[in-house]
């Protein structure tokens, strides 16, 4: 659950997306396409169990839902309490249940996802990697993640007026060592004006990681 203070990178973080919650849909009406491509690349099938890691306003959830199926469970977690209330509001309870969650202490058992499905999500971590190992622990070896953004790394740091840096997380050389020393394989990255993608496979036994 949630790390129990509001002190530091992650108090400020909730702050940030908590004033904004109410209005995050209207801001960004038009990325539902672009969410739903990046869930079919995940190559979900019926009956899978799917995370949406800081899932905000459930964006992503009912086209999750529509990979999985009936059979399957959609998850949705968000570190920011009123991020998953008004998914609740815009009727997105029905894909997927919702939580309030840290994405880099989840209350779910090891091995127990099929996928992860994470938008805008690592660039806003105050241990990047500590995450991506927690979701490796909760993903099944030879399972997914995907980290994605509708709009690509250069496109969204014109938009807050900054220029991207060597030093950039998102970069594939930065992104890959890290993803692998944390259990993950990259095996594609698409970084455009209009996505980022980074697709990702859950290694195997911890043995076999390094």
């Amino acid at each position: 659950m949630t790390n129990g203070t509001d002190a530091g990178p992650a108090g400020d973080m909730r702050a940030f997306f908590a004033a904004r919650a109410d209005g995050w849909d209207t801001r960004f009406p038009d990325d539902g396409p672009a969410y739903a491509a990046a869930v079919r690349a995940l190559r979900l099938g019926p009956g899978d169990t799917v995370l949406d890691a800081g899932c905000g306003t459930g964006r992503a959830l009912p086209a999750l839902r529509a990979a999985v199926g009936p059979a399957g469970t959609v998850l949705g977690v968000d570190l920011t309490p009123e991020m998953p209330a008004a998914a609740e509001r815009a009727g997105r309870r029905d894909a997927g249940a919702l939580a309030v969650a840290d994405a880099a202490r989840l209350p779910l058992r090891d091995g127990c996802l099929d996928a992860v499905f994470a938008a805008g999500l690592v660039s806003h971590l105050p241990d990047p990697g500590g995450a991506l190992a927690e979701l490796a622990r909760v993903v099944r070896p030879g399972g997914a993640l995907a980290l994605f953004h509708p709009v690509g790394r250069a496109a969204l740091a014109a938009r807050k007026g900054r220029a991207l840096t060597p030093g950039d997380l998102r970069a594939e050389p930065n992104l890959r060592p890290l993803l692998a020393v944390h259990g993950w394989r990259l095996h594609a990255y698409t970084d455009e004006d209009h996505r980022f993608l980074a697709l990702a496979e859950r290694r195997g036994p911890a043995g076999d990681l390094l």
